[in-house]
């Protein structure tokens, strides 16, 4: 029956019980999500609420994008050495460690400083996870899988970020409006973050699949390993098509990377600075319910729409459905509302397209790499697609304070018309992610 290796809840391969994908992917992107969304999002809310101002946070913020970019130059000695099962329950383990140090810096003299250091280990071993999770993706699951559970696994990546800016900024405002103070109510929550993140380290480290083709490379010496090191940066360069990819890469987001560096801050800023003047627990629950069931249903339409006609089929419409969105903040902007419902909707809305349209980005830097190294060669199509979020959001503070808000979301709009320029020159496959019949 169609469907049934998918859905058990375990299968089996040379007559041994072997976990469902079922069992593992949506905890690993949930997983890779996580410390993500803390380190780009969640981090800007905390610098907000001890008040930093928007230039200072997204300049300090955006400096931590930097180890998504310089990963792919170390994705060959995760491709090389160890299994990706070991570098991602070994990653998990020690961000659990790294987030919960990262709340005791809070209330210390000098916490930016220390603070910053922290979000940036965390940040090198999240990207390490990237590479490892990712990598295991690929060789876990067949072709036809990927692109079912691109779906669910874009999803919980979601998931994850809605509980960082939903879940934890709703608890910190319930705890600083308890008077307990910014820095005591953040320095609880990431502790405790760090220790479920742990505990999340040690199920996969039981409950993870072994597969055969996670295995290390054989290098027989350090030359071998150094011209294999090379040998794969190279020819990542040399892929056909390369720079039309390249050029999809850095503008398909350009508009989000700039939205999503100063959403919350809008949302939270006061009417007279042109923002909305929620609170804390108002903007945790537009992300945690509205802006969550949008999300979900977006990815799962997204996985669901592509298994059935074709990755190709589907590019513009995903395209549309993540950027046109954006008009939306520019009305919120304009009139600045009072109406939380319809400021949840609007959220709800975007949100929908984000997870219907960021399918059309996985996808295709999956079908891009297809072949020998496409771990390391995902890594290096991230870790692109990290400095296409990371320049334009360093630069949104500024282009913002300049601005207002109202011009900034016109700028963030047309910013989003360079990635439909793109789309003509992109190739891919007809078939590509379609279910075969």
């Amino acid at each position: 029956m169609p469907g049934t290796k998918i859905f058990s809840s375990f299968i089996r391969m040379n007559n041994k019980p072997t976990i469902s994908p079922w069992g593992w992917v949506p905890s690993l992107y949930f997983a890779q999500g996580l410390p993500y969304v803390i380190v780009i999002t969640v981090s800007t809310i905390i610098y907000k609420n001890l008040g930093l101002s928007n230039a200072e946070i997204t300049l300090y913020t955006g400096w931590l994008y930097l180890p998504w970019v310089i990963k792919p130059f170390w994705s060959p000695i995760i491709d090389n050495i160890r299994t990706k099962r070991f570098w991602v329950v070994s990653t998990q383990v020690v961000m659990g460690v790294l987030l919960a140090a990262t709340g005791l810096t809070l209330p210390a003299p000098g916490f930016v400083k220390w603070s910053l250091i922290f979000f940036w280990l965390i940040a090198f071993s999240s990207a390490t996870h990237d590479i490892a999770a990712d990598g295991f993706y690929m060789l876990g699951l067949d072709d036809h899988q990927q692109s079912f559970f691109v779906g669910i696994r874009n999803t919980f990546w979601r998931i994850a970020a809605i509980t960082g800016q939903g879940g934890l900024v709703y608890l910190s405002g319930m705890l600083i409006n308890s008077d307990i103070g910014a820095k005591k109510a953040w320095m609880m929550l990431l502790v405790a973050t760090g220790i479920i993140y742990f505990s999340i380290g040690i199920y996969h480290k039981f409950l993870m699949p072994h597969t055969s083709s996670d295995e290390p490379r054989n290098l027989h010496s350090g030359k071998e390993a150094l011209r294999r090191y090379f040998f794969t940066i190279l020819n990542f360069f040399r892929r056909k098509g390369i720079i039309i990819f390249l050029l999809f890469i850095l503008t398909y987001r350009l508009g989000e990377a700039q939205l999503t560096k100063l959403a919350a801050p809008f949302l939270l800023d006061s009417q007279d600075k042109g923002g909305l003047a929620l609170t804390n627990e108002q903007v945790g629950w537009a992300y945690g319910t509205v802006g969550m069931l949008g999300l979900v249903l977006g990815g799962i339409l997204g996985g669901i729409a592509v298994a059935k006609h074709g990755l190709k089929f589907w590019f513009w419409p995903m395209a549309l459905a993540i950027n046109l969105p954006d008009i939306l903040y520019v009305y919120l902007a304009h009139f600045q509302p009072d109406n939380f419902i319809l400021i949840q909707s609007f959220i709800a809305i975007e949100q929908l397209g984000y997870g219907f349209g960021f399918t059309a980005f996985t996808l295709y830097l999956i079908y891009f790499v297809k072949g020998e190294n496409k771990t390391s060669h995902y890594a290096f199509a991230t870790g692109l697609m990290a400095l296409g979020m990371m320049v334009p959001g360093m630069l949104s503070g500024w282009i913002q304070e300049i601005l207002n808000y109202e011009k900034f979301f016109v700028w963030v709009l047309l910013c989003t018309i360079p990635s439909f320029l793109i789309l003509p020159f992109i190739k891919i496959d007809k078939h590509f992610g379609k279910k075969k019949e």
